[in-house]
């Protein structure tokens, strides 16, 4: 997302995602809770009384909801007001012109519009996964508190929870292998590679088992979510490659069965990965040293391809963990560029690599 001097914006149907709900959410100055299936939970809502954008470091503008307005404020100061109702039409108008968009796209009405109520970036500058902040009312004590939220977008094409990288490369032993075998395996250059090196490796005799990552960073970050995770996640990427099943949720039905950890329990390999996706989703990132802590201390809001929009709070927190297990797969990324499906030698015994890659769906 680019922002240019001449005050227009540029951004992908995602980035623009986030200035639609930040523009919908204070016309609305609520958002209701969502179930495990994204569906609106009636009884459930979070009253907004104010949304913080720091559009620069050090420059913070409250957003605070009034009944038929917004005021926008900076140390207590105020700036302008704005009705609710041009508000909502300006993110209805946005929410269309982004459906009708693919790709990267500027949008001059609404960039006037929001230049003129002091937003100046499709989103605001954050250095974690909050994408909006937002003070909310809890609804069982009434306490106000500030609170950060991911946004995901159902508009466009589907985000990743966890990207691709050699941080996120899992290492396994080959055995029943030739040197020679391994070069011709290797020579494999078919549009279906990947499945074919797998096919080669077996039909060859070769055996694969996870013996470790590729970075002991994110390995520790696993470690954090729990001590089992790295050979959870590596035998669950073992079949997804070997058995070309990438939902997540049928992964994990399928790790329960073989059972590889001897728990004698499949429900214990649902509970783990759960908290695996649910770490990803609120900030624990592969390459960054992660303390345990949510970044996004909120929760998830989803835009909805309706431009209905749903949170999931912490509150919320086993619905949340049900929707990410039903709605996310693993991915293929570029085996160039992230340098794994190849086998390899280290001190007489084989290697290869399998990457991981979490998408929605």
């Amino acid at each position: 997302m680019a922002k240019k001097n001449d005050g227009k914006m540029s951004g992908n149907k995602g980035e623009w995602s986030e200035l639609y709900a930040f523009l919908k959410l204070l016309s609305q100055g609520r958002v209701y809770a969502a179930n495990e299936k994204v569906e609106k939970i009636e009884t459930v809502c979070y009253p907004i009384l104010k949304i913080i954008r720091e559009e620069q470091r050090g420059t913070v503008i409250d957003y605070i909801i009034k009944e038929n307005e917004v005021s926008v404020e900076t140390n207590a100061n105020i700036i302008m007001s704005i009705p609710r109702k041009e508000l909502d039409y300006n993110a209805n108008l946005l929410l269309k012109e982004i459906s009708a968009h693919s790709g990267s796209f500027e949008l001059e009405e609404i960039a006037k519009f929001a230049n003129g109520i002091k937003v100046t970036k499709i989103k605001a500058p954050s250095a974690d996964t909050t994408d909006i902040t937002m003070q909310i009312q809890d609804i069982h004590t009434h306490y106000t508190r500030n609170v950060g939220f991911s946004i995901k977008s159902e508009i466009g094409n589907a985000p990743t929870l966890l990207n691709a990288g050699q941080t996120t490369n899992f290492i396994y032993k080959v055995t029943g292998i030739t040197s020679e075998q391994a070069l011709e395996i290797n020579a494999i250059d078919t549009a279906t590679k990947i499945k074919d090196r797998i096919k080669a490796i077996k039909e060859s005799g070769g055996n694969i088992e996870y013996v470790n990552m590729n970075h002991q960073g994110f390995k520790r970050n696993l470690i954090m979510v729990d001590s089992n995770m790295p050979q959870i996640i590596g035998n669950m990427l073992l079949y997804y490659y070997d058995e070309d099943i990438k939902e997540c949720d049928k992964l994990v039905e399928l790790i329960g069965k073989r059972d590889p950890l001897g728990y004698g329990d499949s429900m214990m390999y649902e509970y783990k990965f759960k908290k695996f996706l649910c770490s990803c989703a609120l900030g624990m990132k592969p390459a960054k040293k992660w303390d345990g802590l949510d970044e996004a201390n909120g929760g998830y809001i989803i835009v909805k391809a309706n431009g209905e929009i749903l949170a999931y709070h912490i509150y919320n927190r086993n619905f949340f963990e049900q929707y990410l297990l039903d709605n996310t797969i693993l991915e293929r990324a570029s085996t160039s560029r992230h340098d794994y499906m190849r086998l390899y030698e280290e001190n007489g015994e084989m290697f290869i690599k399998f990457n991981l890659q979490v998408r929605f769906r």
